[in-house]
């Protein structure tokens, strides 16, 4: 394998490629990228390269895709307010069907953009071998439900195929209707279910930060739970904190707020020995 051809010149040193694909050859990793990283389209580009290039590699990486902003664009089209109860979207029946036909369309550019690098995806959806079965949150929230039951065997079957699942953050409750679900958790019950090695959440932040600012590099599931406690961890962080700690208690080893704001952010976080956030484990730090 030629990795000269393969990695981007401003990625990752290919000594520290050569290391850590060894160490990951025989892992999994769950990346889920926001929509607001997915929206703009110089981080969209650098995303699919980047996912491309992982799948190159030899690397099994399972991508979940939000597409939060992507939802709204299209109900501001279609002259529909969008409503929120503690920060989940009330989802009607007119409203479900517009939040899927976003989210398929998204699945639909990221799939052949990354088959268009020479890589090999496959989408998965509810009525393309749907993984998720949930159960319905607050009945007020309407078409909004939980990940009840993963069906890691469909998952599995697409990585052992050499392709990268691209998945879409819906599910079917037991009326076969279909359901929005967060993207992170969807991505962390995902990652639950096969004891992936990584869960990856890539935002538009640097990553936790402590109450000077600055960014922390590495952090475990007691501490993260503390600094909510004293709020140095607030708003939108803290649904998105608790999820990683659900899952490092879950038997997800490591879990990363990655900024996907930085350049090749993805290819650093995994192939490098610095990263491109902060790592959430379970107990005490320990190398990478």
């Amino acid at each position: 394998m030629n990795l000269e051809k393969i990695i981007p010149k401003d990625g990752p040193s290919i000594e520290e490629i050569e290391k850590y694909v060894k160490k990951y050859s025989n892992e999994l990793i769950v990346i889920k990228c926001g929509g607001s990283v997915l929206l703009d389209e110089n981080l969209f580009n650098q995303f699919i390269e980047n996912i491309a290039v992982i799948n190159k590699l030899g690397l099994s990486a399972i991508v979940v895709h939000g597409g939060g902003k992507n939802i709204k664009k299209k109900l501001d089209q279609n002259n529909i307010e969008t409503k929120f109860i503690d920060g989940l979207r009330v989802t009607d029946e007119k409203t479900i069907k517009i939040v899927e036909e976003a989210l398929l369309e998204l699945n639909t550019e990221i799939l052949n953009n990354i088959n268009d690098k020479d890589a090999n995806a496959q989408s998965v959806t509810p009525k393309n071998g749907n993984i998720i079965k949930i159960i319905p949150e607050r009945k007020e929230l309407g078409f909004v439900g939980a990940p009840r039951e993963v069906n890691k065997e469909v998952l599995l079957s697409i990585v052992r195929e050499k392709k990268v699942p691209i998945i879409v953050p819906l599910g079917i409750g037991d009326d076969g209707k279909i359901y929005n679900i967060n993207a992170d958790v969807a991505a962390a019950a995902i990652a639950k279910e096969i004891n992936s090695r990584r869960l990856l959440l890539m935002t538009d932040v640097e990553g936790v930060l402590d109450k000077d600012k600055k960014l922390i590099s590495e952090i475990n599931s007691e501490t993260a739970n503390n600094m909510i406690n004293d709020q140095s961890i607030s708003g939108g962080m803290i649904p998105k904190i608790n999820t990683c700690i659900d899952a490092v208690n879950n038997g997800v080893t490591g879990v990363v707020i990655v900024d996907g704001r930085r350049q090749n952010s993805l290819l650093f976080e995994i192939f490098s020995d610095k990263g491109a956030g902060t790592l959430i484990r379970k107990w005490k730090i320990l190398k990478k």
